[in-house]
């Protein structure tokens, strides 16, 4: 609140045009509360809140969309082994305000629940340090009474299908679909493996789960911004149901739509800012097919950043790749994959003419960009022996 207090002191002067973020953990809420204090256009605050808790989120749209909505529970953190031996397993528990499918996982049994919550010291003031500023911020909004704080998990029966996103924008009320991506996990695991725009699915169930994703937007009373909704659809009987609704633009997809429809969403985000009317044009771009390649590493090795002279050659050669390095080193690294089950150590965005042509270019430049760190140096004995004017030894 205090921060938020001093970019209002900063700013109610300065004739800003708009505020934005992209950001899940705070930018968003903290840039719709910043709008609304400055009385520029943007996101309602407590729509963003309703769509980021995710029991309050899942409260609304079992209401609206039951047949859409998996049966959940609330779980504290703190659960003890009796209460944990009450819950109707299977579920796949999350927490109830994250990113990136931190700590998401299925467990089967009240053993597996109790082992999945065991952190040391460090990690639980990390959890609590991230929740803090959202409950802060949501108790403005939300009575105690209404909703858990978001020292909480979510389980929920376990879903099926093919996972999407799909992508649009809400303005004075109407909501607008112009994409549905497609998202492809690392075989046998929930790990994002790339996400592929435009979707493979046939059009009839990209219109249904567009529906979907608007019906869920109305139960959160989203009514202006950017926003990205996760969906299974099960392909046995066409059942579909609803993941997350996230309360702002995926940027992980913004160029993909630029690639293949000639438009940046971030140019939709900026319009919605300022109060003007955004435009969208299908299928313009350069690119037939486009996707987001994620590298990860799920036994924990270590990984380095390309070298600059690979970094020259991605430029000559692939102009529009977009690459991203998430190197991470000692316990943040050992964290990411205690929390995650991998390591995502990069992201390659890629356009080409058509499908085949997209994973053409991702192999070559998967052939030229190196992650490994080099070899070992073999010093054969002491560092006396590299001495100039000393024999080295054998």
């Amino acid at each position: 609140r205090a921060y938020i207090d001093r970019l209002v002191h900063r700013y109610r002067r300065a004739r800003i045009a708009g505020v934005v973020s992209t950001n899940e953990q705070y930018g968003a809420l903290i840039a719709a509360r910043l709008a609304r204090e400055l009385g520029l256009p943007g996101t309602d605050p407590l729509a963003v809140v309703r769509g980021q808790h995710k029991i309050l989120a899942r409260q609304l749209t079992s209401a609206a969309l039951p047949h859409a909505s998996p049966r959940h529970v609330s779980i504290p953190w703190t659960i003890d082994h009796a209460a944990a031996a009450q819950l109707p397993y299977p579920l796949f528990v999350k927490p109830v305000k994250a990113a990136y499918s931190v700590l998401a996982r299925r467990v089967d049994r009240a053993a597996e629940l109790i082992s999945h919550l065991e952190f040391g010291p460090w990690e639980k003031h990390i959890i609590r340090r991230l929740v803090k500023p959202f409950n802060d911020l949501m108790r403005d909004l939300v009575p105690d009474t209404d909703a858990c704080d978001a020292h909480h998990l979510i389980g929920e029966e376990p879903l099926e299908g093919v996972q999407v996103n799909v992508d649009g924008f809400v303005d004075r009320g109407a909501a607008h679909c112009f994409g549905v991506v497609d998202a492809v996990m690392y075989p046998g695991t929930i790990a994002f493996q790339r996400f592929d725009y435009p979707s493979r699915l046939p059009e009839t169930v990209q219109r249904e789960l567009e529906g979907v994703a608007c019906r869920a937007l109305a139960a959160i009373g989203f009514d202006h911004g950017m926003f990205n909704v996760e969906l299974f659809w099960r392909p046995r009987d066409g059942a579909i149901t609803i993941i997350e609704i996230n309360p702002r633009l995926a940027a992980q997809f913004a160029d993909l739509y630029q690639k293949v429809d000639g438009t940046n969403p971030y140019r939709l985000l900026a319009d919605l800012a300022v109060g003007r009317e955004p435009r969208w044009v299908a299928r313009a771009g350069a690119c037939g097919a486009a996707a987001s390649f994620v590298l990860r590493e799920f036994d924990g090795a270590v990984k380095v950043a390309p070298s600059r002279t690979e970094i020259r050659w991605l430029r000559a050669t692939h102009p529009d790749a977009g690459l991203q390095t998430f190197i991470k080193r000692g316990s943040s690294r050992a964290r990411e994959m205690k929390w995650l089950g991998s390591y995502r150590y990069a992201t390659i965005n890629l356009g080409g003419r058509d499908r085949e042509d997209l994973f053409r270019r991702f192999e070559a430049v998967c052939a030229n960009l190196s992650f490994e760190p080099p070899a070992r140096i073999d010093f054969g004995g002491t560092l006396d022996a590299l001495r100039p004017g000393r024999p080295t030894v054998s």
